[in-house]
């Protein structure tokens, strides 16, 4: 199985100069808990974005056309194909987190989305596509209004296939 996992704003924005155009703790959070657990899919470039970092309680695949990439990091496990990546998510749920390449070119074979989307609009250069809602559908949406440690109000979406 393949979930997609990611934050965008209002007009579909994931990323500017190879970080996060903001900053939402309650995002975090929120990722942390959706993930832990998992086996996380990304991208070299998202990978080098998070300093090369292995997150705690969660095993690490990057998806890299180089073939001795990573040697250094004991952890970190490779695929180098779109192929690789389907039978990796054969018998387990596959939480994708970037970058938009990565997303590009699994949306045919991706089962549910959890995405969160911040009320407001920011500086990027990297663009998620909209839910195509001919094949999935909204399965549960949870509001969350801006606070003292949150500035911008943002709600958690759970997208499945139909």
């Amino acid at each position: 199985m393949i979930t997609y996992v990611y934050a965008q704003d209002l007009k579909g924005a994931i990323g500017y100069k190879k970080d996060l155009p903001w900053h939402l703790p309650n995002d975090l959070k929120f990722f942390k808990e959706v993930t832990m657990g998992h086996t996380m899919l990304m991208g070299r470039t998202t990978f080098e974005s998070m300093d090369r970092r292995i997150l705690p309680g969660r095993k690490t695949v990057v998806l890299t056309s180089q073939e001795d990439y990573g040697q250094d990091i004991a952890e970190l496990g490779l695929v180098h194909s779109g192929e690789e990546v389907l039978e990796l998510a054969k018998d387990q749920e596959l939480m994708v987190i970037g970058g938009a390449g990565v997303f590009k070119s699994l949306m045919d074979h991706v089962d549910k989305i959890v995405r969160t989307v911040i009320e407001g609009e920011f500086p990027a250069d990297t663009y998620m596509s909209d839910i195509d809602q001919e094949n999935f559908r909204l399965d549960k949406l949870v509001e969350v209004p801006a606070n003292e440690d949150n500035e911008y109000p943002h709600r958690f979406e759970w997208w499945v296939r139909k």
